[in-house]
């Protein structure tokens, strides 16, 4: 239903009401403590690299703030709560990261025996993180109406990216948890159905011995874009796929080789390519990169993602379609992918190397938030390289099938290049 071609966005485009724009950031009340990050403190800085602004960009009529995670139309439909547990400086307790003011707001106090660690299906207290992330989807789908769901999820996954990117500077393994008890915890943070929580990650280890309860409690209401349309049809999808069905964990963690530092700075210098200039990479390169992205992702419900490339300008390597790296079919694709990706010549047609990641997977949201995870780590392997990479949600669903000589889900489309 929410596929695009090329007559469909012909057909329907989408004409914007300026006047409704939501609002990307939220805010809690004064009433609640808030805690200014303070970067020169290890764990403050460590939460800045998850989702800290690093830029602000200005133009006729307003301006922008740059976040060190990317976003569909920067338009942030995102979230970014946690617990806290014997972290150094944090008090116990439950937060909301505030973007705006790179704060943090104390939502509420936990105790040795109460806290969130139930609802991630942990019995035991959890020393350090754990992450939820939420979707306010009409901050998207006010400009991609039914299409935004998807975009939401692949925006949560690249969060969920850059907790993996950023706990590799402590250095400390991510655990992504799905299987979070979504009901319950949206009732006691009072989103009423204007904000779900999506997933939730894990940047902890267990407390042998000590037991723990679920806390409860119930926040008010905090409106979180200003302005507010229903879509029945977002809602639907949302509740459908709330239910993991025949999860496979995954078990095996991640193993990346960047320097420390270099890494840091990749990080926060983290931006999107608007159009490439038609320059090679080495196979050096790409053969880095796609060690990156195999990498296993630790997770309570892992979905296979196939990872297929159109390989348009890699120096020493024959141009054509790959398939996880194995070689499918010879040609030069370059103008193929420009045309798939909605036309988007300067990107996929100019680009090195046009990613196309599909699956025949079940669990809808874990599947999406997967794909966003590979293609953060995208982004970082790239950058890390100096290429440039940008992420591009809409494509030519069925005809990327058609090209691929597949019948999966396409989930994401991404390029790289110089």
């Amino acid at each position: 239903m929410t596929k695009h071609s090329y007559v469909s966005v012909r057909q329907n485009p989408n004409y914007l009401s300026w006047e409704d724009q939501p609002g990307t950031y939220k805010n809690y009340p004064g009433s609640y403590p808030k805690y200014k990050l303070d970067l020169e403190n290890e764990e403050a800085n460590f939460l800045f690299h998850i989702a800290g602004l690093t830029a602000k960009k200005s133009y006729p009529g307003g301006e922008y703030y740059l976040r060190i995670n990317p976003s569909a139309g920067a338009l942030y439909p995102n979230e970014l709560y946690f617990q806290a547990r014997g972290v150094e400086g944090i008090k116990d307790g439950i937060y909301h990261y505030e973007v705006s003011s790179s704060s943090l707001t104390l939502l509420h106090e936990i105790s040795e025996t109460e806290g969130l660690e139930p609802y991630f299906g942990y019995k035991t207290a959890m020393k350090g993180y754990l992450f939820l992330v939420s979707a306010i989807c009409y901050r998207s789908s006010w400009k991609y109406r039914n299409r935004a769901f998807r975009y939401c999820l692949l925006d949560a996954g690249h969060l969920l990216g850059s907790v993996e990117a950023a706990a590799l500077l402590k250095p400390h393994a991510v655990q992504m948890v799905y299987g979070i008890e979504r009901e319950t915890l949206n009732r006691m943070f009072g989103f009423e159905d204007r904000e779900w929580f999506v997933s939730g990650c894990s940047v902890a280890v267990p407390l042998a011995g000590q037991e723990v309860k679920g806390i409860e409690f119930e926040l008010p209401y905090v409106d979180g874009s200003r302005t507010f349309e229903k879509n029945p049809l977002i809602e639907e999808a949302y509740e459908a796929t709330m239910q993991l069905q025949g999860c496979k964990k995954s078990i095996r963690a991640p193993k990346f080789t960047y320097q420390k530092e270099r890494l840091r700075e990749t990080i926060f210098q983290r931006r999107s390519q608007r159009g490439f200039h038609e320059g090679a990479i080495t196979k050096g390169q790409f053969n880095f990169i796609m060690e990156t992205l195999i990498q296993p992702v630790l997770s309570d419900c892992d979905e296979e993602v196939n990872i297929y490339v159109a390989v348009n300008r890699v120096l020493d390597m024959p141009l054509g379609l790959y398939k996880d790296g194995a070689y499918l079919k010879y040609g030069d694709f370059s103008q193929k992918a420009g045309y798939l990706c909605l036309e988007q010549y300067s990107l996929a047609a100019q680009g090195a190397l046009v990613f196309f990641l599909t699956s025949k997977g079940e669990n809808y949201q874990a599947l999406y938030q997967k794909a966003g995870i590979i293609g953060h780590r995208l982004y970082i392997a790239s950058l890390y390289l100096g290429i440039g990479c940008s992420g591009i949600g809409a494509y030519y669903d069925d005809e990327v099938n058609d090209f691929l000589e597949n019948d999966e889900m396409v989930l994401y489309a991404l390029a790289i290049g110089k």
